[in-house]
């Protein structure tokens, strides 16, 4: 191994170590130790026709999510083992940097093309069982807008690699810094920049509702702007609210399909989600996600010389997206494990702030009902696709959290 090489290495072993430090001392692993055990059981809510139809709805909508995984692995594995998407690149004209850009379209354009069946799959299933409120054209252009989003950014970093690569030997070392940066930035104009790509925002008009979220939050001490609702109601009739942006940017918005149920149920969707903004969850996970970006460039550096071209040339291009989407797959179990505990802590915070576990309850029936909710996923979909506990997890933690407080 080359001195350039151990340097490289050793960046990615101190990556790795500020990883899992982060983790460790950011996650909440032991949110109710010492409280009473519930055990979570979908029979004690749900009704057997609730129950049923969660699993019906499973059933249909896991067949064309599990494809499109395995069709997104395939086509990365296709692209980072073989030279078959360096001899589809090898035909564009042009400057090196607009044969990367141009590369980026085209290898986009032929995994987009090969899942868009699945997504109109997916998506009919969502009709049929009443999710979904988009007709094919205002679903087709929420895919676009999507699909150029995401290959605006995979863009930049192609980009941005090949041109390091062309120009410094330890291109890794101004790489590792600029996906750091990158996903800095991009944490913080996601809520003005890309938020209203997708739905279009308004201020809560003056009311109790809003009068007393204010009030919440000033409560559980997490300042915010403003009370937005979003117009969900165009694609979906599913729940939902969160709490966006940073500082001057923080604001609670609230899905329009939320505004049917009742108040104190908002209320205790909104003491949650302040739950993540008063223990800084997005910038922990703002901070995890750019060292991870970092870590990444620098792997790809010391796993470039498995590949016949170097990566300063735009046929490249083929190579670093296969790596960029195999990296996205294979981290996405761990980054659901820390955030089931994260959201664990969040109902926590939900419970002791409105200190009413039966709403609770209610508001996670009415999630869970309204959502659709898998009440019982098999294992291989709670470690995939599980990034909140189950919604029987969660009512036992708010009934073992009522018995703990209890008198």
């Amino acid at each position: 191994m080359s001195w350039l090489d151990r340097r490289a290495g050793i960046a990615l072993a101190l990556l790795g170590a500020a990883i899992v430090a982060v983790v460790a001392l950011t996650t909440p692993w032991a949110t109710m130790r010492g409280a009473p055990a519930v055990p979570p059981d979908p029979s004690l809510d749900f009704t057997a026709a609730e129950i049923a139809r969660s699993r019906a709805f499973d059933a249909a909508t896991s067949v064309p999510s599990y494809l499109s995984l395995g069709l997104t692995v395939l086509f990365a594995g296709v692209l980072v083992a073989t030279p078959w998407g360096a001899r589809l690149l090898a035909g564009l004209k042009g400057p090196w940097w607009l044969r990367v850009l141009l590369g980026v379209v085209v290898l986009t354009a032929v995994v987009e093309l090969l899942r868009w069946p699945l997504g109109v799959w997916f998506e009919g299933e969502l009709r049929e069982f009443s999710l979904s409120t988009q007709n094919w054209a205002s679903w087709t252009g929420d895919r676009l807008k999507s699909i150029g989003v995401r290959t605006a950014i995979t863009a930049i970093m192609v980009l941005a690699v090949v041109a390091l690569a062309r120009r410094f030997a330890r291109w890794w070392i101004p790489a590792a810094v600029g996906a750091f940066m990158l996903t800095v930035g991009a944490s913080f104009v996601y809520p003005v920049v890309f938020e209203p790509l997708f739905n279009d925002f308004r201020s809560m008009p003056a009311g109790q509702l809003r009068t007393d979220l204010l009030e919440l939050a000033e409560r559980a001490d997490v300042p915010v702007e403003d009370v937005l609702v979003a117009d969900a109601s165009r694609r979906t009739t599913a729940l939902n609210a969160y709490v966006s942006g940073f500082g001057a940017t923080r604001r609670i918005v609230v899905y329009d399909t939320l505004l049917a149920a009742p108040e104190k149920e908002v209320e205790l969707i909104i003491a949650h989600e302040l739950g993540h903004a008063k223990y800084n969850d997005v910038l922990h996970g703002t901070l995890l996600g750019a060292l991870g970006a970092g870590f990444g460039a620098v792997l790809l550096f010391c796993l470039a010389p498995l590949w016949k071209r170097p990566l300063s040339e735009p046929v490249a291009t083929a190579a670093i997206m296969g790596f960029l989407s195999l990296a996205t797959v294979l981290s996405g179990p761990g980054q659901n494990l820390v955030s089931r505990h994260i959201e664990a802590r969040a109902d926590l915070h939900a419970l002791d702030l409105t200190r009413d576990p039966r709403t609770f309850v209610a508001m996670q029936k009415r999630l869970a009902i309204t959502n659709i909710s898998d009440l019982s996923p098999d294992v291989v979909e709670y470690v995939l696709y599980a990034s909140h506990p189950t919604a029987p997890q969660r009512i036992a933690m708010a009934r073992s959290w009522e018995l703990m407080k209890a008198p």
